[in-house]
This record gives C-alpha cells, structure tokens and sequence, in this order.
C-alpha cells in the first residue's frame, strides 16, 4: 500500500527541477504534512529507490542527492555550490559492455565542474 507521506515525497521529487537532498525534500514536505517525521522521509526515499520510481545520486562528501528521472544517464556536481545537472552521454554504456566485454548492470557517474554561477563569483571576487 502507498501511503500518503510516499505520495507527497514522491510529488515533490516529480515536480522539481533540482536533484534536491532528503532534508530540502522532508522540508517541502513539512509544508503539505506539519507532522511528517525525517525518518519518514529518509524510509521513504529508500523504498522509492529500491522500487525504481527514483534514482539516488551519491556525492562524495555532501548529502546524497535523488533524481526523478531513472533512465541511464550521468550527472555533473559543481563542486563549489554543489548543484547537479542532468548528462546523457550517448553509448557510453554500450561502449563499456564492448570495451570491458563485462555485463554491466549499472552505474553512477558524476563528472566535477564548475558552474557558471560559481565561475561568475569567481570572475567578479578576482579568484579566476
């Protein structure tokens, strides 16, 4: 049974265009549920990964971000703010298969850059 809590996190994560933290989704939630608990979020967030209504995105050395869209593809972290875009880079995985000659069963793949926010500040503070 889905319950309302998974519904309400599930929505949040469907309608935003960001790659948001558990705490930035369990906040919006408490928008729509003032009772909703951080534990309900986190097992939530859980049982949607496994079911595959939803991607995790491990960022070493920052929150685990989730992803509404679970078709392959990569992700590039900025790694001054830690904004995540979405990559596909096309035969990448088939590419592997043949290189490795491995049955690939999947992968996670974040490229680091530097956004163009951060570069901007960068410009203007005299850093770059």
């Amino acid at each position: 049974m889905v319950t309302r809590q998974r519904k309400t996190i599930l929505e949040i994560i469907k309608t935003s265009n960001e790659h948001m933290t558990a705490e930035e989704i369990y906040l919006k939630a408490k928008k729509v549920m003032p009772s909703i608990a951080m534990g309900t979020v986190y097992r939530n967030l859980g049982l949607m990964t496994e079911a595959g209504e939803i991607r995790r995105i491990p960022i070493p050395d920052s929150p685990d971000r989730y992803d509404k869209s679970v078709k392959p593809h990569e992700h590039m972290v900025c790694q001054e703010c830690g904004e995540v875009h979405d990559v596909f880079i096309d035969g990448l995985l088939e590419y592997l298969r043949q290189s490795t000659g491995a049955e690939i069963t999947g992968y996670d793949l974040n490229l680091r850059f530097i956004c163009e926010n951060c570069r901007r500040k960068d410009t203007i503070q005299g850093h770059r």
